[in-house]
């Protein structure tokens, strides 16, 4: 894959609302943990997004249409095309594609439609909760809002969503399908409902994150949105602009196994193939952001197949930015994309957060604790997910 180019960024995220500030967070990293201000009584920490400035009132006339993921989703994509100086008017609208990942739009309007229907024994629900729930409703958005008439859906690949929805959109660019593309995913999904249920499965943690150490002992959600302007080479030439970066390859595979149980070989083989669509070798990867959730099972089975792609002494400076964001789930592929760009950008990679000491299981080098200056000129992101779904996009400096 050549000539996409990445021309514009936008975050949302419990540790920073815009690049800049996200970055700071990231290099620099301090706990933003707490419980969540709606139901705190379900007693785990979460990454919430406390910032005032969300909703994108400026492009959406009535944001009480939209679901929490979807403001987030319309906000980021609105700083994402603001840094790429790109206007509908700048774009032939049909030749515009939107691509968001969510792994389950919609949850704070269920939320909030049952407890009117089985709490408060109201016998009707909002007649907006169809609308306001549907997993596309996130690109039916930044579509309208922006008027782009291209191909929009939405990717529902649990916590690979928003990288699957980067690949596609790249192939889209590169193909000449579409000239332009905004893509990433968006994830709100902190309502007591989820929580419990995220906590019955038994991979919350209970105090904080801490990606590949010793003593981790689960993931902390959050919620957020992570956004990418994509744009074919000839078309940022023609408006006299310069990408970020490039889009070279991506790849995916899906275990065929275990829904919850994470397996080596289906990550190992989803890196190999971004390594192949990209023309790379092993070795001229700089730094890889990891999936590192946390988790017990997660990141050993995360660090085997690194090795087996890179080989046992070979592996890159990879760290996990879980730690410091918490885990968007089908966000958080287009926010780590954001970390992995911005890290590029600056030379540094970012720390694994509240590192606690070495497992002998995960004995690669993370980053631990304090961000390091590391020249890059090219990346890997990596996204796996339950369902055995896997997925990983790499970029380049241009």
């Amino acid at each position: 894959m050549r000539d996409v180019g990445v021309s514009g960024l936008g975050v949302l995220t419990p540790i920073g609302v815009t690049p800049d500030t996200f970055w700071k967070a990231l290099a620099d990293p301090f706990p933003h943990f707490a419980p969540p201000t709606s139901c705190p009584q379900v007693g785990v920490p979460v990454g919430e997004i406390l910032a005032t400035d969300l909703v994108a009132e400026s492009v959406l006339p009535r944001p009480s249409l939209c679901d929490r993921s979807a403001l987030l989703a319309v906000a980021a994509a609105r700083d994402a095309l603001d840094d790429a100086s790109l206007t509908a008017d700048d774009c032939e609208p049909d030749r515009v594609a939107v691509i968001v990942g969510s792994g389950a739009a919609g949850v704070a309007t269920i939320e909030e439609q049952y407890d009117l229907l089985y709490r408060r024994r109201r016998p009707r629900v909002s007649p907006l909760t169809v609308p306001k729930m549907m997993n596309s409703a996130a690109a039916s958005w930044i579509a309208t809002a922006f008027g782009f008439q291209g191909p929009a859906f939405c990717v529902s690949s649990a916590c690979a969503s928003a990288t699957h929805a980067i690949g596609i959109a790249a192939g889209l660019v590169a193909s000449g399908v579409v000239d332009v593309a905004v893509c990433g995913g968006t994830e709100s999904c902190l309502a007591e409902g989820p929580l419990r249920a995220w906590h019955a499965l038994g991979v919350l943690t209970k105090d904080t994150c801490r990606p590949f150490s010793a003593g981790r002992t689960g993931l902390v959600l959050a919620e957020g949105a992570g956004m990418l302007v994509l744009e074919s080479a000839g078309h940022a030439r023609a408006r006299g602009f310069v990408p970020r970066a490039s889009v070279v390859g991506s790849g995916w595979s899906a275990d065929a196994g275990h829904l919850t149980r994470p397996s080596a070989d289906g990550m190992a083989r989803a890196m190999t193939k971004a390594l192949r669509e990209a023309a790379l070798r092993p070795d001229e990867i700089d730094y890889i952001n990891a999936h590192g959730t946390g988790t017990p099972s997660n990141d050993p089975a995360e660090v085997a197949a690194l090795r087996a792609v890179f080989g046992a002494g070979s592996v890159p400076v990879m760290s996990s930015t879980k730690g410091t964001t918490g885990h968007s789930l089908g966000a958080s592929g287009g926010i780590e994309a954001v970390a992995a760009l911005l890290a590029m950008e600056y030379g540094v990679a970012p720390p694994t957060a509240n590192f606690d000491g070495p497992d002998p299981e995960c004995d690669l080098y993370c980053v631990p604790n304090v961000a390091v200056e590391h020249p890059m000129r090219t990346v890997m992101s990596n996204s796996f997910a339950f369902g055995g779904l896997n997925a990983s996009v790499v970029f380049q400096r241009i």
